[in-house]
């Protein structure tokens, strides 16, 4: 008789039946996982995210901001999600408002 299967035997049936209770202790790690990403990753993005909407919402004519791409410039115009910045005397780009990075506060 194989020693190994005695063995085996008396692992599998030393848990008394507690089956859920074991579903939910090998599941503990992964929600856990869960809990951590979601604390560390997911809710901190969503608040940027939301300001980053609130600030555009704000933003009005005469704002200096910084788009994302890193160019400086005035708001000149904003046309529904169409912002227009002068970034130089008399030169003006246009660009969509979610390229705008940041609000720059006065220098």
């Amino acid at each position: 008789m194989n020693p190994f299967v005695n063995v085996a035997h008396a692992m599998g049936t030393q848990g008394g039946g507690g089956g859920a209770e074991g579903t939910l202790m090998s599941m503990l790690p992964l929600i856990l996982m869960f809990a951590i990403f979601y604390f560390l990753l997911i809710r901190p993005q969503q608040k940027r995210a939301k300001e980053h909407r609130a600030m555009l919402e704000a933003l009005k004519k005469g704002d200096e901001v910084v788009t994302s791409g890193g160019m400086y410039g005035r708001v000149a115009s904003i046309v529904e999600d169409v912002v227009t910045l002068e970034v130089a005397p008399n030169i003006k780009i246009r660009v969509q408002k979610g390229a705008i990075g940041q609000l720059k506060k006065g220098e």
